[in-house]
This record gives structure tokens, C-alpha cells and sequence, in this order.
């Protein structure tokens, strides 16, 4: 796996960190590399400014480099658009109860990467995807722990048949229609329920309003390593309810 960053600047002043290219012998060196990538992500979790990036429209740049699923882009509105997945297939946490998404898309995290590096039934290695989606169910109040599911989407050559793993399971989209907003920078606790509510009020009184599903229930998309630091892309998606005949 060879990952390459450029350097950051903070308070002006430019920090190199070296990445080197990274052979996996053992699930312990998977481990120690997925251990790295959650110091970053939870250091890089406090530099949450938007840096752009992202807009409506905006195809990730990450999805040019490794698999992504695919998408038709129906409407771009004021502020999000709607596509239509034809099928997507993703390999998923059970429900993670937490009152922070960054934690409990860390806690998830750990578990696909594992998955993706051969702790799975058939000992192979997968390679990775983007975007890694949390489905966050919403708590009642501030300090309720809310329910997440974080989930890995399946390359197309193992889609056919996922490698089973303890603790995971794969779902199968059909044809499902989604509203999308996307912004920059990192997500954290403190935004996130922001850009949802967002989402949510631009759809109001909308060609699309009648679609939205009531259930207050949205997905989180981030595409990026936790080692970029510039030109991020993230995605709240909205489930609709919309059936193709009715296009």
C-alpha cells in the first residue's frame, strides 16, 4: 500500500510527514498501520475547517484512483443533487450505539480494515474503495448514545461472493435514489447534525420533498484517507423514496 501526502501548514509553517510504501507480512503489521491511520484520523479530527473542495456536483477526486459506486446524477439543485445507485453492494458493521459518529466510525473502521486485509472466512485481501458510509440513526436526546452502521463498499470483482467475516455483514443495494449534499474539510461531532439539518431544509417544499423518509435516518460518505488534509471531500445522503417508474 503506498500512500503519498503533501506537506501541511500549520500556523504558516510547513510540517513534512513521511508515508512509506507499506508491505503486510503479518495481521499484526495491519494492525500497527491501522493503528497509524487512527492516530492521524484523531489528530486531523481537530482540524475541522472546511478547506473547499466540494460542491454540488463535485465528482470526488479520490474515486479516480481507486473503485467507487457508480451513479447516475439526476437533478443538481440549490445546494445538493440527486443520484440513482442501479446497485452497490457493501460489507457492514452490526449497530454500533455511541453519542459520537467520529468514534464510532473509528470503531468501525477498525473492523474493515481488518476485513479488507484477510481477517475474513477466506483469508484473502481486498483492495480498498471509497467512500466508507456511517448510517447514523439519531438518539432521542443530547447525551442518548445514537445507533451507527459503518459499512465498506465491495469491489465489483468480489461482489459475487463476499468473503464472510465474524461481526460483519454484507447488504445488497438495489435501485436506490439518494439526496446528496457535500462540503469539505473533516466531520466531526460538532458539524455534522449541521449538515444533515441542511440537507434536510433544503429538500423542504421541493420537487422531492415527499420522498424524503421521515425517519430522521442519514448516511455520512467520507472519501479520503485521513492523511489528506486539503481538497476533502464528505457526503451526508438522504434515502428516497422513489421507485424508477415514477421518474
Amino acid at each position: 500500500m503506498r500512500i503519498y501526502m503533501d506537506p501541511i501548514r500549520i500556523q504558516n509553517k510547513p510540517i513534512y510527514l513521511e508515508v512509506h510504501s507499506i508491505r503486510f507480512s503479518s495481521r499484526l503489521g495491519s494492525r500497527m498501520h491501522a493503528m497509524r491511520l487512527l492516530i492521524v484520523f484523531a489528530l486531523s479530527s481537530l482540524l475541522v475547517a472546511a478547506d473547499g473542495g466540494a460542491g454540488v456536483g463535485f465528482f470526488p477526486p479520490t474515486c479516480e484512483r481507486i473503485e467507487c459506486p457508480e451513479f447516475d446524477l439526476i437533478a443538481e439543485e440549490n445546494g445538493y443533487e440527486i443520484r440513482r445507485y442501479n446497485s452497490a453492494e457493501w460489507m457492514s458493521t452490526s449497530p454500533i450505539e455511541d453519542i459520537s459518529l467520529v468514534n464510532a466510525t473509528r470503531t468501525g473502521f477498525l473492523q474493515l480494515f481488518d476485513y479488507i486485509q484477510g481477517k475474513n472466512e477466506y483469508g484473502v485481501t481486498i483492495e480498498m474503495t471509497g467512500p466508507v458510509i456511517t448510517q447514523v440513526s439519531p438518539s432521542d436526546g443530547p447525551f442518548c448514545a445514537s445507533s451507527f452502521v459503518v459499512s465498506f463498499y465491495i469491489p465489483k470483482k468480489n461482489q459475487a461472493d463476499p468473503p464472510p467475516a465474524e461481526g460483519l455483514h454484507p447488504q445488497k443495494w438495489g435501485e436506490k435514489f439518494v439526496a446528496v449534499r457535500q462540503f469539505g474539510g473533516f466531520v466531526s461531532d460538532a458539524t455534522i447534525g449541521e449538515q444533515a439539518a441542511a440537507l434536510f431544509s433544503s429538500l423542504k417544499g421541493s420537487n422531492w420533498d415527499s420522498a424524503v423518509d421521515l425517519s430522521s435516518v442519514y448516511t455520512v460518505a467520507q472519501y479520503n484517507s485521513p492523511f489528506e488534509f486539503t481538497g476533502r471531500v464528505n457526503e451526508v445522503w438522504l434515502l428516497l423514496d422513489i421507485v424508477a417508474s415514477a421518474m
